[in-house]
């Protein structure tokens, strides 16, 4: 029976013979021997798991020696940096202790009496005594490892597992031997990439175009960075790479490694660099042609992943790249800005800045790359010397503002902003305004249509600044000033009666009249101004009027702050409005007095005294109208003529020339008690009568229907001749009607021509013809018919003659020269001394 272990029954466990000499194996640290292992030689070698089971239990025939085992610690096998434990299992376990003791054969082991388990044992039998080599451990993992590279160089498959490596690398790692394998594995790189990459391609290189080569290239590349990262890295030097090159300042790191040597051996290689540059620029000159393919495209990307990865984008690629960029696009400049127009070179300029840094964006260039391209494109297609004289030619802007390119224009004025270079665009911009607006100007022909050109040319002109030029500050002045600088030019001409007064501000005097008669309808009437209106501006269906005739107003406004000189202006309105009141030609009294106080705004009290005073005058002259009429109905010898009379102030109202006429004599009794009724009420005043501004409403009963004429006051003396020969075709003679009325040959030509040769011909003359000669003979025309009952002929009045327009002319320039000589003297007694040049400037600020 085997005998109890006294400190077994102890320790609670189960009997132990020391003498059967059999291995344990417990998983108590406290009881455990010293970690060692113990092992006993034998000539056959078995691993057994004794249990307590009784039908393998033995008895000793007889007792053993008592034999000292041998026992040889691991950590003197294998010399590991730190050989705290092993584990049976996978060698960084728990702590454990087997011992194992040498037995005779043929002798079985004891069972364990009790029935109940305890810790198992394992049990090493006939094990062979062995002294392990640390060195050829090693030497055996680094052939293991380098025939495992060779096989992931040449893609073949692997001769062991990758576990087996693995734990191979982590076991020197831990021993020490790290930079050991980080050197093999460079050296075993270097000649991988050098056998198989670099040698094929050098042998080949001659045999293929340069984008071919770079297509191998980028072939090798992926398959080698393929085998880095999975095979090499992943599966076999993960451990060497994350623990020991991680933490190292001097070591890269695998892939780094791999991308260097792959850069050294092929990138660097002088054949190889200068194809694999050309054949990258080659790809990117044949997307410029429009020869670049989908695979080309794709291609061009992965070369520039390459170049980044390889760190050679900033240092070979990107100079190589933008030099020969530089130089396609100066050749191309040249070339188009030899061939092309301002327009068409402006809009390729345009697409090909657009399709760079498209590409740019496409293909992963860098940005610094993006913005060094898109500097060398603005020096060669804008800044330069010559590029610039194309773009900012007077002839060449001028002519797009000519042709109205708005799309044009603002390409135009993106491409210099980049440079910001817009304010080199004021000089053709003022030329072309001063030039277009001089014609306009003095375009003598169409006269009549000047505010509506100007107004379509400064509303051209703001559009233009508005959608191509960005509101740009400076330009928007150019606008002005240019604009200011051509509406007050003049010289001496037949439109301005050979005065230097300038033509604008008459011209913007009558359209004014022209808006204050006819509404806003006198713009659709106008000819000229029916040109240049819109569709907006004619169709008045649902629009207020007096909202129309505002907007009118104030755009010729705009023109009227640009004259210097008010006084032609001031001139021709006063003698227009008079007109309006006069005749009662006013289409709104509400514009009118819109328009007064426009003016006021503009150029101050002083400017609209007199033409207030107008308006004073009529108001008063309604009074004074009133108070003579109930006057007059007290009266028993009534007078068949109803007269209204105007009363005006000579002072405000413009001068008019005292023209003789013989009035009838129930009109000259009228005049008179009406003077004598103003006199009996105001002492101290001379009232004179003008008849020029005078007009008459006739009844005539004539053959084909009675009519009522609406006439001046010189149709209506010469009208009155042909009373008493109505029923009869009687013929009075030029000569006796100039007699009978007294009138000059001018008015009389004039007021005859208005009654025989224009529209409505109440009389015939003699011989027939549009021009009234001393020698022709004049009827009533019994044949006058129209469907109207009431027509007005006086029209004729409400025009201006050429004489009273030259008169105005005369009297604005003799005023300015007195105006000018008083502000020399003024300039004179204030400074006492000046010079010639300052004077003129002094003048000029003072009459302005």
């Amino acid at each position: 029976m085997p005998r109890r272990d006294p400190s077994a029954e102890a320790s609670g466990g189960k009997s132990k013979n020391p003498k059967s000499r059999k291995s344990v194996l417990t998983s108590r640290p406290e009881r455990s021997p010293p970690r060692s292992f113990q092992f006993f030689h034998s000539s056959q070698h078995s691993l057994e798991e004794s249990d307590n089971s009784p039908s393998k239990r033995q008895k000793l025939s007889h007792p053993l020696p008592k034999q000292t085992p041998e026992i040889m610690v691991v950590g003197q096998m294998y010399d590991f940096a730190k050989p705290n434990h092993i584990d049976l299992i996978n060698g960084n376990g728990p702590t454990a202790m087997t011992t194992v003791q040498k037995k005779p054969s043929g002798i079985s082991k004891p069972s364990n009496a009790s029935g109940d388990s305890g810790p198992k044992r394992l049990v090493v039998k006939n094990l062979r005594k062995t002294k392990a080599d640390p060195e050829k451990y090693v030497n055996d993992v680094s052939t293991q490892l380098d025939a495992a590279l060779s096989a992931v160089l040449a893609d073949e498959k692997l001769s062991y597992s990758n576990e087996e490596l693995y734990r191979g690398v982590e076991n020197l790692c831990r021993q020490g031997r790290a930079t050991m394998l980080y050197n093999n594995l460079c050296e075993k790189c270097s000649q991988g990439i050098s056998s198989r990459i670099e040698k094929p391609l050098t042998k080949r290189v001659s045999e293929m175009e340069d984008p071919d080569l770079l297509q191998e290239v980028i072939k090798e590349w992926g398959a080698w960075i393929e085998r880095l990262r999975q095979r090499i890295i992943r599966s076999i030097y993960f451990f060497l790479d994350r623990s020991y090159l991680l933490h190292s300042a001097s070591l890269p790191s695998i892939e780094e490694m791999g991308t260097s040597e792959f850069r050294k051996q092929i990138f660097s290689h002088r054949t190889l660099k200068r194809r694999i540059l050309n054949g990258a620029y080659l790809l990117i000159s044949a997307g410029r042609e429009g020869k670049g393919t989908t695979q080309s495209n794709e291609l061009l990307q992965k070369v520039i992943k390459m170049f980044h990865a390889l760190t050679v984008y900033t240092s070979d690629f990107e100079p190589e790249m933008l030099g020969r960029s530089s130089s396609y696009i100066a050749s191309w400049s040249d070339d188009k800005a030899a061939t092309l127009n301002l327009a068409q070179y402006v809009d390729e300029s345009r697409k090909l800045i657009d399709v760079e840094l498209q590409r740019c964006d496409s293909f992963g260039l860098d940005s610094t790359t993006r913005r060094s391209l898109e500097t060398n494109l603005e020096d060669l297609l804008i800044e330069h010397k010559d590029r610039q004289e194309k773009l900012l030619s007077t002839t060449n802007v001028g002519q797009l503002l000519q042709d109205d390119d708005v799309e044009t224009l603002k390409q135009l004025y993106k491409l210099l902003q980049r440079r910001k270079l817009c304010e080199k665009l004021r000089p053709p911009f003022d030329a072309y305004i001063a030039d277009q607006g001089t014609k306009i100007v003095f375009d003598e022909a169409r006269e009549q249509e000047m505010v509506v050109r100007l107004l379509d040319f400064k509303k051209k002109l703001e559009t233009i600044w508005d959608k191509c030029f960005a509101r740009h500050e400076g330009l928007g002045h150019t606008l002005r000033e240019a604009f200011e600088a051509f509406i007050n030019k003049s010289k001496r001409s037949n439109m301005t009666w050979g005065t230097d007064n300038p033509k604008p501000g008459e011209m913007i005097a009558k359209h004014v009249d022209m808006i204050l008669k006819g509404g806003s309808r006198a713009t659709a009437s106008n000819p000229a101004a029916a040109k240049g209106a819109s569709h907006e501006d004619v169709d008045m269906s649902g629009e207020d009027e007096d909202a129309q005739i505002k907007e009118q107003l104030d755009q010729v406004l705009e023109l009227f702050r640009f004259v210097h000189g008010k006084a032609v202006f001031e001139a021709f309105y006063k003698r227009d409005l008079a007109r309006r009141l006069l005749l009662n030609r006013s289409a709104s009294a509400d514009a009118e007095k819109s328009m007064l106080t426009r003016l006021k705004s503009e150029c101050g009290a002083g400017f609209t005294h007199n033409l207030e005073q107008m308006f004073k005058d009529m108001e008063l002259t309604r009074e004074e109208v009133a108070s003579y009429k109930s006057m007059f109905d007290q009266l028993e010898n009534k007078s068949k003529i109803d007269l209204n009379v105007s009363v005006l102030s000579s002072a405000a109202w413009p001068s008019y020339p005292d023209v003789p006429l013989i009035i009838p004599r129930d009109v000259e009794q009228a005049t008179s008690l009406f003077e004598q009724h103003y006199k009996s009420k105001h002492t101290g005043r001379r009232l004179g009568w003008k008849h020029s501004l005078a007009h008459c409403q006739l009844k005539a009963n004539l053959p084909k229907g009675n009519k009522e004429f609406v006439v001046s006051s010189y149709q209506a003396v010469v009208l009155l001749l042909f009373k008493d020969k109505s029923s009869t075709n009687t013929e009075i003679a030029y000569a006796d009607i100039q007699a009978a009325t007294g009138l000059d040959d001018t008015e009389l030509q004039r007021t005859l021509q208005s009654l025989a040769c224009a529209r409505y011909r109440i009389l015939s003359k003699t011989p027939k013809g549009k021009d009234v000669n001393r020698t022709d003979a004049f009827a009533l025309n019994t044949a006058f018919a129209d469907p109207k009952y009431r027509i007005k002929i006086n029209q004729i009045q409400a025009k201006e003659t050429k004489e009273e327009n030259k008169e105005t002319h005369e009297r604005v320039a003799a005023d300015r020269a007195y105006e000018t000589q008083a502000a020399v003297v003024r300039i004179m007694k204030r400074e006492k001394f000046i010079s010639h040049v300052l004077l003129v400037s002094e003048v000029i600020g003072a009459t302005k």
